[in-house]
């Protein structure tokens, strides 16, 4: 373990799961990213469709080419903001909102099953740390203009 880098535990470790998640979604015909948006998506009020890359961290082609998809399929609906006429709320259908309960009831088994294996105090140093390195990202405190590198 001591060759691996914080970066690669992070990234293979990622890659398992969402190969896991992706094996799973393909039983309903679906990929993660489905689920992803389908739980991002509010289940009452819908969510305008400019907040949901951001809060998925996708980016807008990948977003639109999900959402396309996810429409075709029947499980989300666009309408027209309200509030701003050029923006668009995505709503979840009948078809969409069972599929979102079926993707939490996965995103929740996952978590049961890591959480039998791994104690509570070692999730939340997990997650402390993965909060940091976030943290260190968005603040741009890993590389920055000030800094110069030699790669």
């Amino acid at each position: 373990m001591k060759d691996k880098t914080i970066d690669y535990a992070l990234r293979t470790t990622w890659q398992a799961v969402a190969r896991m998640y992706n094996e799973e979604a393909a039983k309903y015909g679906a990929t993660m990213a489905t689920g992803f948006a389908l739980l991002s998506i509010d289940r009452e009020k819908g969510s305008p469709s400019t907040t949901l890359g951001p809060k998925m961290g996708m980016e807008a082609t990948s977003l639109t080419r999900t959402l396309k998809s996810m429409e075709e399929r029947g499980l989300i609906t666009r309408k027209k903001n309200p509030t701003d006429g050029r923006g668009v709320i995505i709503q979840l259908t009948k078809d969409g909102k069972e599929k979102r309960e079926l993707s939490k009831e996965t995103v929740l088994r996952f978590n049961e099953a890591v959480r039998q294996h791994i104690s509570e105090e070692k999730l939340l140093h997990f997650m402390e740390v993965a909060e940091i390195i976030n943290e260190l990202i968005i603040d741009k405190k890993i590389y920055n203009e000030n800094k110069t590198t030699n790669l």
